[in-house]
């Protein structure tokens, strides 16, 4: 193996804890909510009172989910006077989204991605 070939494997193994990292932030229900409200308020997002209200987290419990998406940099904040806004970070969501697509619809074809329809509350194929 040469330097290159050793940088691309350490490159991609640093990349795939990352992803993992992310995906263990949005594994929890609380957190995927999270991120699916911050979505659907997207580009302005939500200041953390009407987070609270729409998914009734207590205050203590969503501070503490809001902190661990914005550290693996899925959510950003912004001070606007005594509130905190958050947004999804749709950048990075289009990474992450990105790594998966690459393995699954790319490169091994695995999924065919016209197959794919988001239908109400269920994944389908058709």
């Amino acid at each position: 193996m040469n330097k290159d070939d050793t940088r691309r494997t350490s490159g991609e193994a640093a990349d795939i804890t990352r992803y993992a990292d992310m995906f263990s932030a949005i594994g929890t229900d609380a957190r995927l909510r999270i991120m699916r409200l911050l979505l659907s308020a997207h580009p302005e997002g939500m200041v953390v009172g009407d987070i609270q209200a729409e998914l009734d987290i207590p205050n203590s419990t969503l501070s503490h989910h809001l902190e661990k998406l914005r550290h693996e940099g899925l959510v950003t904040v912004r001070r606007e006077g005594t509130f905190l806004r958050h947004a999804a970070n749709t950048e990075t969501l289009s990474e992450l989204l990105g790594f998966l697509y690459a393995e699954c619809c790319t490169r091994s074809q695995a999924v065919n991605p016209r197959e794919i329809v988001w239908a109400g509350k269920q994944l389908r194929k058709g």
